[in-house]
């Protein structure tokens, strides 16, 4: 066989063994995403636990890179501080390494039935995690049979003339293996192909073993490369900042005593084949005992290095959405539901100017409340944006319909906001200049619903996050409530026309128009803010449609605010 075609064959092999790679993390992501953000949310409450969770995580997504995206979406928010977060990475770096061990023994033979058996499976199954098991099935399959067939061709080329020459000098200069390796790291995304690549050539003798712990350790350099790349903040910089200096700290110590680390890992009974994947555990695992302790320390100091930035001049700049999460659809769609949160307050803050103008004439908060709802367009428009850039293919059937939400959420909050400021707020303002005011009973009753309406965004935002269909039915049945303050106020506004009506005979009619004017009013206020209420109450719809309850609920929630009604 000549070298062309060997190189041919190197590569085939290569890039069948990062895309098993890719099929397993994709696998566990699609199928098992959401369970493994919980499992990692729930215990974070020390280091240790921190760090075994890491570990597991790992393991199971064959990707330090997506666990850190987790650890960072967790870290961003502040559910996670920056000392967990950087114990779950020491704790990914060592199952990393735990599962290279795993892919380095001889098991070629179950390679092809794990194929065939993830195919069938991801051929027939109609459910979407049963399709994941048998994408994970595919990939480890693929994984195995990329391993056996790297081992096969680079025996021939053992006494390669021009290679024995390239690996000489790779084994004669550990810091340009090490810069070599770290490069082919980065550009490969993936540390585990290179160290199960660099174990083929150490167990073929292709290169010695001096060389291949350097380039052990320039993998291990290289697979912190990508997410500090991609870090979009400098608070989303910290984590990937940290796990490069703590691996770069045990490269430099390590380095000049490669010589004697081999052949102390000979004189072990290590044998050629284990050489490279023992010395990578071992290294991650030094690293996890060196640091795991004065992490705090660690913390604090990339803190400094990367302070918070000061608060946005801009509110509608978004401020979660992750370019760089893109690739990992559950931290990607986390991210959304954030920004989508930050909508939520400011339609809150709109809701609290509006009950001011209307009451106190208040002509700052009319300008507040315009503004607010030209951010919350502008955010509107980016996470829809970045909802489009994640890509209906990569994502299951669960999180499509989390993305579905999202996108509903998000337009009803612009037009919630659309209702406050270019309806109510706007009318309200034009009236209150010409001398309209309210009388102090409609004033009591549009309180009431603004009291009603901040329950209710906040019973849509528990909807929204916890998707339970029994808040759903609290939510849609809380539009009863409205219906009754409505009615409340056509009474209360009929009533006071009658009172009109008997002023103008009595010769006021001047009073008896200013009262109707007023009136007219007060009923198209009362319109508007049960709208914006049909908005929210919007929310519980896709839920209750999932769960198979589709029929709205009349019956009224008990409410403090039944007595002004019933007046």
């Amino acid at each position: 066989m000549n070298g062309t075609l060997i190189l041919i064959e190197l590569a085939g092999h290569v890039g069948l063994l990062l895309w098993g790679t890719h099929m397993v993390g994709t696998g566990v992501q699609r199928g098992f995403g959401r369970t493994l953000r919980q499992w990692l949310g729930r215990n974070l409450d020390s280091r240790s636990r921190a760090f075994g969770t890491g570990l597991g995580i790992t393991a199971l997504l064959q990707s330090s890179t997506a666990t850190g995206l987790l650890a960072t979406s967790f870290a961003a928010t502040g559910v996670l501080a920056l000392a967990p977060a950087l114990a779950v990475m020491l704790g990914a770096n060592v199952g990393t390494a735990l599962l290279t061990q795993l892919l380095s023994f001889n098991i070629a033979l179950a390679g092809p039935p794990l194929v065939l058996i993830g195919g069938l499976a991801f051929r027939w199954s109609t459910g979407g995690r049963a399709k994941n098991l048998g994408r994970i099935g595919i990939g480890l399959g693929l994984m195995l049979m990329a391993l056996a067939g790297l081992v096969h061709t680079l025996a021939p080329i053992e006494n390669a003339p021009l290679l024995r020459p390239v690996m000489g000098a790779l084994s004669a200069d550990p810091v340009l293996a090490v810069f070599i390796a770290a490069l082919l790291t980065w550009a490969c995304h993936s540390s585990i192909a290179i160290v199960l690549l660099i174990g083929s050539f150490e167990a073929t003798h292709v290169v010695g073993p001096t060389g291949a712990l350097a380039l052990v350790l320039g993998a291990n350099l290289g697979g912190a490369l990508p997410a500090l790349i991609n870090a979009s903040t400098g608070i989303a910089r910290r984590l990937p900042l940290g796990n490069l200096l703590v691996r770069a700290v045990g490269v430099v110590l390590l380095l000049p005593w490669l010589p004697e680390i081999a052949q102390a890992l000979r004189t072990m009974g290590l044998d050629s084949a284990r050489l490279v994947v023992n010395f990578h555990l071992l290294f991650n695992v030094a690293l996890a005992a060196m640091f795991l302790g004065p992490i705090d320390a660690l913390a604090r100091q990339l803190t400094r290095w990367l302070p918070d930035p000061p608060a946005a001049a801009d509110p509608a700049r978004p401020l979660h959405l992750d370019v760089a999460a893109l690739g990992t659809a559950t931290v990607a769609l986390a991210n959304a539901s954030r920004e989508t949160l930050r909508i939520a307050d400011m339609i809150e803050a709109m809701l609290r100017d509006t009950l001011e103008i209307i009451c106190r004439d208040h002509l700052i908060r009319a300008q507040a409340v315009s503004a607010a709802a030209r951010c919350v367009d502008q955010l509107g428009e980016a996470i829809r944006r970045y909802l489009a850039d994640i890509g209906e293919e990569s994502l299951d059937n669960q999180e499509s319909a989390r993305a579905q939400d999202i996108l509903s959420a998000v337009i009803n909050l612009e037009h919630a906001a659309d209702m406050l400021a270019n309806s109510l707020v706007e009318f309200s303002m034009r009236s209150l200049k010409r001398g309209k005011k309210f009388a102090a009973e409609e004033l009591e009753i549009i309180a009431a619903m603004h009291a009603e309406l901040f329950g209710s965004l906040h019973l849509a935002l528990t909807v929204f996050l916890q998707a339970e269909p029994r808040e759903a039915r609290r939510l849609v049945a809380s539009k009863a409530q409205f219906r009754e303050f409505e009615a409340s106020a056509m009474a209360l506004s009929a009533r006071l026309l009658r009172a009109a009506a008997t002023s103008q005979r009595l010769a006021d009619s001047e009073a008896a128009e200013r009262i109707a004017e007023e009136s007219g009013l007060f009923l198209r206020c009362v319109r508007d803010l049960r709208r914006v209420h049909s908005h929210l109450a919007s929310f519980a719809y896709p839920i209750l449609h999932r769960s198979g309850d589709r029929q709205e609920r009349h019956q009224p929630v008990p409410s403090p605010s039944k007595a002004i009604v019933a007046r």
